[in-house]
């Protein structure tokens, strides 16, 4: 069995980022990244200041924005409009889950199609269905799918099993799956809660990935001998050993399953150390997309 881990692959993401930012830094381009936190969730908050680090790092012009929880939609959406004319951002991205008075899905509306390096707006989801190079795809499958790239997983060919629906990663890592290219030519399943005789489903599957979002849902009987699992699954469940009180599972249940695997990502230290990387590599394409460098 192989383990996937994040770590080395997003640290490859960045040295391509480095090399990026260097060649557009000699071209007279800095790739800029405004990252805007409402509300003071604990969660939020760790998430969008591991962001800003990375973009410091890595030598990105980086603008942490924190706002109230209080907060009006007319004020959001006015900030969304000064970020979308401002010629020194080429990245945008509105931290969610917003409180529950703001509307999300105007939010997402309001964002420049190129500045959404979060790759939610329609004008994106089209493109991605499109195959048109020009969009974003959001973060979270675009790592998945480079696991499988960095870790010489064939795809080509096949039967990829996704459980799970949500645009921010089931619909939209189906897309990236199924369409031409390299890490993906798949076969593509998308299976949820709903889906009846879900294990006799799942069994079929070469690559089988979890994005539920319930801990430890997918047990050895949900797997094939000699698969490759993704869980993109990130659960906290109680554990009285823990000084926190609890600890992060996945969507699978790594013990049950990993010695039926050809490969499996651990959680934590698999898929979720992939999103900052993906949204780092966005956001240089973002700038050479907006300045032609």
């Amino acid at each position: 069995m192989k383990l996937i881990k994040g770590a080395p692959i997003a640290d490859a993401v960045y040295e391509e980022c480095q090399r990026d930012i260097a060649e557009l830094k000699a071209a007279g381009h800095t790739p800029g990244l405004a990252v805007v936190l409402v509300g003071d969730d604990p969660a939020s908050k760790a998430y969008v200041g591991a962001k800003d680090r990375k973009c410091q790092e890595l030598g990105l012009h980086s603008v942490k924005i924190e706002k109230p929880e209080s907060l009006s939609q007319a004020d959001l959406l006015a900030l969304i409009d000064e970020l979308n004319v401002d010629d020194s951002i080429h990245g945008i991205l509105v931290q969610m889950p917003l409180p529950s008075h703001l509307d999300e899905d105007e939010v997402i509306l309001r964002i420049s199609p190129e500045k959404d390096v979060d790759g939610l707006h329609p004008i994106n989801v089209g493109k991605l269905a499109m195959e048109d190079p020009t969009g974003f795809a959001p973060c979270t499958p675009s790592g998945c799918q480079r696991m499988l790239v960095e870790s010489g997983l064939e795809t080509e060919g096949k039967h990829v099993v996704v459980v799970g629906r949500s645009l921010l990663v089931g619909k939209t890592l189906a897309l990236l799956m199924m369409a031409k290219g390299k890490g993906a030519n798949s076969t593509v399943t998308v299976a949820h809660s709903r889906t009846r005789n879900l294990e006799e489903l799942t069994r079929q599957a070469d690559i089988l990935v979890a994005a539920i979002g319930r801990a430890n849902y997918i047990g050895a009987n949900h797997v094939k001998d000699g698969a490759v699992v993704i869980d993109v699954g990130i659960n906290r469940v109680d554990d009285s050993s823990k000084k926190s009180g609890y600890r992060l599972v996945g969507d699978v249940d790594f013990d049950a399953v990993a010695d039926k695997c050809e490969a499996i990502t651990p959680v934590p230290g698999g898929v979720g150390r992939m999103t900052i990387a993906m949204l780092m590599a966005n956001t240089i394409r973002a700038c050479r997309l907006a300045t032609g460098a």
